[in-house]
């Protein structure tokens, strides 16, 4: 619908500066006001049946009976308008509804601060800044806690048939339970798709791990679709191995070896680190399981009498290092680290380290899957080199790839 200039010279005839416009009292707060009166007055005509004052409406069973005072929360603040009344209660409008006391998409916003890891105290200062509007801690609790049903449809959708690619690692969140603050790792499983794009498949929070836990989340994943996992990376999560084998049984486990070299430099003194490191590259830079053995037990024979828990933590897990050496370089530089998933892990201590600690698990699963849809906005490209690592998927798991 075309405005004439003639109605806007004429709102604007009064203007001198920014503020007469979106001020406290500006021309866009009162013509907001007007505007919203004005529809819901048709909106009571339309439902009556006769216009205000007019003779026809006498005897109808319902007629006009005043307007009640609301308050509505907005980008330009706080504008209170009336809202008309019928005399039978009947009259229920649709631009502003009955208990509807916000508006311009503001609950949005309160979700949106709240999902850059924003404090109550937080997001109640911003808005009383920006649009002067107070708002309670209860009120953004109640727009908040909105996102959990968001987030129990999101933990249940279906998933695809077939990863390639799983990886899992976890964080740690502070919560309080029974009086005091634990602490609860949150565990995330991200899946990549035969097109190489990332998916988040879940977000599951406990106080401990085992395989009772693991084989729960893989149970669930094979209930929401998944048929066939072929690598899961992991960094050691204590009886995942167990449970994946158990679900399923074609999927190999391939411990994160960065994380491997991390835990073996750990307790390095600096200036030998360097050194340490560069002999640790010998193994998993190897060729071949036969020439990594090698270079391991060189390792060990060099650096056995000074740190002997090294080349010791390698042996007890070779097993679920050795299934890397079987791949060609393509899937090697995929599944050689948990990268894909410990920034996003980066990510989300970024969102909570405000936090001192959550009032429930509830309070951090809102706030995670909020910081987790955020970042998932940004995931528009496949993982670099998806292309040719698919290609060395479907020599390697040519029935299996195709098969679902």
């Amino acid at each position: 619908m075309a405005i004439r200039d003639e109605l806007l010279e004429e709102l604007l005839q009064e203007y001198k500066n920014p503020e007469d416009l979106f001020g406290k009292d500006g021309i866009i707060k009162e013509l907001t006001k007007r505007l919203l009166e004005k529809a819901m007055e048709g909106e009571l005509t339309h439902q009556l049946g006769y216009a205000k004052h007019c003779p026809t409406g006498k005897n109808t069973g319902n007629s006009r009976n005043g307007t009640s005072p609301k308050t509505l929360k907005g980008d330009l603040g706080e504008i209170p308008i009336n809202v008309p009344r019928d005399r039978n209660g009947e009259f229920d409008p649709q631009i502003i509804k009955k208990n509807q006391t916000r508006f311009d998409g503001f609950d949005e916003k309160i979700i949106s601060l709240y999902a850059r890891g924003m404090t109550t105290r937080d997001i109640q200062g911003h808005l009383k800044e920006l649009y002067g509007v107070e708002v309670s801690p209860d009120l953004i609790s109640t727009v908040t806690d909105s996102v959990m049903q968001e987030v129990a449809e999101w933990q249940s959708r279906p998933l695809a048939e077939v990863y390639p690619i799983l990886y899992l690692d976890a964080t740690i969140v502070k919560v309080r339970s029974e009086g005091r603050v634990i602490n609860k790792s949150t565990y995330l499983a991200v899946g990549i798709t035969r097109d190489g794009n990332k998916d988040v498949l879940g977000i599951w929070l406990e106080q401990t791990e085992g395989a009772k836990f693991w084989l729960k989340v893989m149970t669930e994943l094979k209930n929401r679709g998944v048929k066939d996992i072929f690598i899961a990376c992991v960094d050691g999560l204590k009886g995942f191995p167990e449970a994946i084998e158990a679900t399923f049984p074609k999927a190999e486990v391939q411990l994160c070896i960065v994380h491997m070299v991390r835990n073996s430099l750990r307790f390095i003194p600096w200036k030998e680190r360097k050194q340490v490191a560069a002999d640790l590259k010998t193994i998993y830079r190897a060729t071949t399981e036969e020439q990594a053995q090698q270079h391991l037990a060189a390792f060990a024979a060099k650096w056995d009498a000074k740190y002997p828990t090294i080349a010791k933590s390698w042996k007890a897990n070779w097993q679920r290092l050795i299934p890397f050496f079987a791949y060609p370089e393509e899937i090697r530089t995929i599944i050689y680290t948990t990268n894909a998933i410990e920034s996003l892990n980066n990510s989300l201590k970024k969102t909570i380290k405000n936090r001192a600690s959550f009032p429930t698990d509830e309070a951090a699963l809102k706030l995670l899957y909020l910081s987790l849809k955020n970042i998932m906005k940004k995931w528009t490209m496949p993982v670099r080199n998806w292309g040719m690592a698919l290609n060395q998927f479907a020599i390697l798991y040519e029935n299996r790839l195709s098969a679902h």
